[in-house]
């Protein structure tokens, strides 16, 4: 029980860091083309990492594994994210969220048929409740004829949902910080010729702007190093299905933290919303532990 509960902690962190990363990411996209900030997010993120995986007892990875490592990077840090970052600029903030707050349905889907874990009658309530919570605080987005971006953004939330699969079958034999570490940097490596070309097509980049510099330090260290981190320790600890739950969180946090320091306007929806989101993640987790118990 010990256990589960700091990987509860450790969810609640991950998307509190993942949702003031919209808050950041407005101000940052605003002078910095996307992949080059996903760049800098990962060289940041490797600096942090790999002097405390340095520090610790290696263990040599099987080559059959390999592919999951490279996959991961591939798969979740370089083409998730990238098209998560593409799909919002396609379409809108609000509706790329909202197609975002659907990876619970297809962790939870991949986690049936590739970890064989149990779907249950709680999960599915979970997730319906989170899922019209989050519309609801959205306002269900804007500009929905843009197509582009929505496609976009389902692939992006299907490799990503892939990927956590993929983590928590690993994290099973490796450690989280050492698969963190390697995914990044081989997402960093892919990253970097896509930034180069947008650096060289970009005029006015403001990358070395005191601000954006901190910026990108916060992003890399704590919406990346350290929520990334802990996402692929939750996996560890318990199952895809239920990490996915908590995923909803990262909207209403977005719109709280925008409310607080954007100046943005929170009504009676977003009470609504956060408390559907909130109760989808309780019945989910309490109808866990009464069928455990």
């Amino acid at each position: 029980m010990q256990k589960k509960k700091t990987a509860y902690l450790y969810l609640i962190i991950t998307t509190c860091a993942w949702g003031s990363l919209y808050v950041v990411g407005k101000f940052v996209l605003g002078k910095v083309p996307p992949f080059t900030v996903l760049f800098f997010r990962y060289l940041v993120a490797g600096i942090a990492l790999f002097p405390v995986l340095k520090a610790r007892k290696r263990v040599k990875i099987e080559r059959a594994d390999y592919k999951y490592i490279f996959l991961m990077g591939f798969l979740g840090y370089f083409l998730s994210i990238g098209a998560q970052l593409m799909g919002t600029k396609l379409s809108n903030a609000s509706l790329a969220s909202l197609i975002n707050s659907m990876n619970p349905v297809f962790i939870i889907l991949f986690a049936v048929f590739i970890l064989k874990e149990k779907l249950t009658f709680q999960k599915v309530i979970a997730v319906i409740a989170t899922i019209v919570g989050t519309y609801i605080i959205l306002g269900g987005g804007s500009e929905t004829h843009q197509w582009l971006g929505i496609v976009i953004s389902f692939i992006s939330v299907i490799t990503w949902s892939l990927m956590s699969v993929l983590v928590r079958k690993i994290t099973q034999k490796y450690d989280s910080l050492m698969i963190t570490a390697y995914g990044m940097l081989i997402a960093m490596v892919l990253t970097l010729p896509v930034a180069g070309c947008e650096m060289f097509l970009t005029p006015h980049v403001q990358l070395f702007n005191r601000d954006v510099i901190l910026s990108l330090l916060y992003m890399g260290l704590v919406c990346t190093a350290l929520s990334h981190f802990l996402w692929n320790t939750s996996l560890s600890m318990i199952e895809a299905g239920t990490c996915s739950l908590f995923y909803p969180l990262q909207p209403m946090v977005s719109v709280l933290l925008g409310g607080v320091f954007l100046s943005e306007r929170l009504n009676s929806k977003f009470v609504i919303g956060a408390v559907l989101i909130v109760g989808g993640v309780l019945v989910g987790l309490i109808g866990k532990r009464s069928k455990e118990g």
